[in-house]
């Protein structure tokens, strides 16, 4: 076995093991609003220990004492539930991130915008095909001979049967694009 290399590899393990202990100093809680925080930050004051779902290692709990809890707590008594110490340069979270909340309602109104235009477009697209229609309706139901080209590249004209083919599917053109 080549020295070099295991000593590069086991550098490298080292080095691997150094860059991921700080994703090891992780606080987790539930919010006010009931959604799951992550931070690297000790979560606010008012959050409950009851809410703290994980800790760093070693961090100091305090405890202190509960505002009334209820019938159950002792008047003048002080709970001895835990809390993890707030720290005080921690933002404070409110619940709404602003940008967040600006972003979606842009990416909604976006959203909204297309699908307008494309009903627009769409509406726009069944007006023309009725305007087709009922010229090429008109154009059938006008008695003329309808010249068209046949397979071999032949000028033809349509008989009867086709006629009444050709407006009875010009008319159900008519009547499912023009309401």
């Amino acid at each position: 076995m080549d020295l070099k290399l295991v000593s590069k590899t086991l550098i490298l393990a080292v080095i691997g093991v150094a860059f991921s202990l700080p994703a090891l100093a992780q606080w987790q809680w539930i919010d006010k609003d009931g959604r799951k925080v992550y931070s690297d930050r000790s979560p606010p004051s008012d959050i409950p220990e009851k809410n703290i779902l994980k800790a760093p290692r070693g961090t100091k709990v305090v405890a202190q004492p509960v505002a009334n809890e209820g019938p159950a707590a002792a008047p003048g008594a002080a709970a001895s539930t835990p809390v993890a110490k707030a720290d005080p340069n921690a933002p404070k979270l409110t619940g709404k991130d602003a940008q967040l909340e600006a972003k979606k309602k842009q990416a909604e109104d976006e959203a909204a915008a297309k699908k307008k235009a494309d009903e627009e477009k769409v509406a726009k697209a069944k007006a023309d095909n009725c305007d087709r229609a009922k010229k090429s309706l008109l154009g059938l139901q006008s008695g003329q001979r309808i010249p068209y080209t046949n397979a071999k590249g032949e000028r033809d004209y349509l008989d009867d049967n086709a006629r009444a083919a050709e407006i009875k599917r010009a008319q159900e053109i008519v009547n499912s694009d023009c309401k």
